[in-house]
């Protein structure tokens, strides 16, 4: 694997052999490789705490040596261009690179760069490591993805966790429908949008997504009514009551309590919320190793 920038770039064979290492190295069965002599840089263009913070715990359990990076003290605050920034690091010695970045596709500018990149997420584009994450959650719960039906609830047309897990889930064999507002819905995806009170009692994984109010313009959060979302695209207490017991809920976070979901099913017993953020920092790790080898 040359790069990891979208998931539509992986095949399903690629797709459960990254969720088997990261398996395998969550449950000690293989030895923890070490790269001491491999230097990386995470450059994070867009606020983070899971993602950026999981990277770093990662790199560091596979012994590399982490550049120290920040926006706000580097050139690019100079005007010096993405691409600049990326040939310079490589230039010193940097192996990998990390990046989240405000712009879709931004690595489509870095073709020239002759070490790997790790998308960490790119605009409303793609977030192929937390839809790994995700399909790792799911398959430790079901051992498979055929035939389960997968309900995504909220912002999809400002999403790219919505983007990354529809291609990924479909081309594993799950029914994925979509529900949201309609301004929100995203007419580039061939996925069905339903009423969440219609199938709330037959899906297997209900995940909700972020609403995020820094993609809607100026406007955007003076004009959200939260609980108004909440009752009609959230999981309220009642929604979360008629799920299968089998069931599982899932959020990619940060999570806003009470719009998207009530927050006292946070950590609900069906709720997989912070097992998806344990298991991110194991598969970042198997992607990681992957890239470098």
């Amino acid at each position: 694997m040359e790069h990891l920038l979208s998931m539509e770039d992986l095949s399903n064979d690629e797709i459960f052999s990254l969720v088997k290492k990261a398996s395998q190295f969550k449950s000690g069965e293989v030895n923890v490789p070490q790269y001491k002599d491999k230097f990386v840089a995470n450059l994070f263009f867009e606020n983070s705490t899971r993602t950026k913070c999981s990277f770093e715990v990662a790199e560091q359990k596979l012994g590399l040596n982490l550049v120290n990076f920040e926006t706000s003290t580097s050139s690019v605050q100079k005007g010096e261009s993405l691409y600049d920034t990326c040939k310079t690091l490589e230039s010193i010695g940097v192996n990998l690179l990390v990046i989240r970045h405000s712009q879709n596709a931004y690595y489509e500018e870095l073709n020239n760069l002759n070490i790997p990149i790790a998308n960490g997420g790119d605009g409303s584009g793609q977030h192929p490591t937390q839809s790994l994450l995700d399909l790792m959650t799911i398959y430790e719960e079901y051992g498979k993805f055929e035939g389960l039906n997968v309900l995504i609830c909220g912002d999809i047309k400002n999403s790219r966790v919505a983007r990354s897990n529809f291609h990924s889930l479909k081309a594993l064999g799950a029914n994925v429908m979509f529900a949201s507002p309609e301004e929100w819905v995203d007419d580039t995806i061939e996925a069905s949008y339903v009423n969440i009170d219609d199938v709330i009692n037959q899906v297997d994984i209900v995940m909700l997504l972020r609403v995020q109010h820094e993609r809607h313009g100026i406007t955007g959060k003076a004009n959200f009514e939260a609980e108004n979302y909440h009752q009609q695209y959230g999981l309220t207490r009642e929604r979360y009551d008629k799920l299968k017991e089998e069931a599982i809920v899932m959020h990619p976070a940060p999570v806003n309590r009470g719009v998207e979901i009530e927050s006292e099913l946070v950590e609900a017993p069906k709720s997989r919320i912070f097992k998806q953020m344990e298991n991110g920092m194991y598969l970042r790790m198997a992607v990681i190793d992957e890239l470098l080898q």
